[in-house]
């Protein structure tokens, strides 16, 4: 059953990026944070935020969400499901963390590989946008050398 009361819109760079991030850790599951704004019916992703001490497994991503109990401005997590099945699991739902759950699903591209939830598990509609016109990948290089890389890999 779809939740039509929210919706979700994320730039197409952003969404790129979860992507990218997604296919550098396969086999493993990816997992970001998502900052935004919610008004209304819309939530709308702006960034990106890394979880730091997060641990990438093989079918399980483990991180600590107290890290981030008095940031208001992130709206939910994004992770891969490298099985390609872009439904929550139980697990998923479980420890769902700010207004959404975002899944995306192997083979990590195009518009059916991304789902949104809310906390009922009811999926919500993506919207992707245009992109930000920011260099993500350039900012994330900025803020992070190789040697704090290789601790994620």
């Amino acid at each position: 059953m779809a939740a039509t009361s929210i919706r979700v819109e994320i730039p197409e760079d952003i969404m790129d990026t979860i992507y990218a991030g997604a296919k550098q850790l396969y086999p493993r599951e990816s997992f970001l944070l998502l900052r935004g704004k919610s008004k209304k019916s819309v939530i709308k992703i702006n960034d990106l935020v890394l979880a730091p001490f997060t641990a990438h497994g093989h079918g399980s991503v483990h991180f600590n969400p107290y890290l981030f109990s008095g940031d208001f401005s992130l709206v939910g997590t994004v992770h891969s499901h490298p099985s390609g099945n872009i439904s929550p699991s139980n697990v998923d739902m479980n420890y769902f963390f700010g207004r959404i759950l975002m899944i995306v699903g192997y083979p990590f591209e195009g518009r059916g590989c991304v789902a949104a939830y809310n906390c009922k598990a009811e999926r919500l509609p993506v919207e992707i946008t245009a992109p930000t016109g920011r260099d993500l990948q350039k900012e994330f290089e900025e803020e992070f050398d190789e040697d704090s890389a290789e601790d994620f890999r």
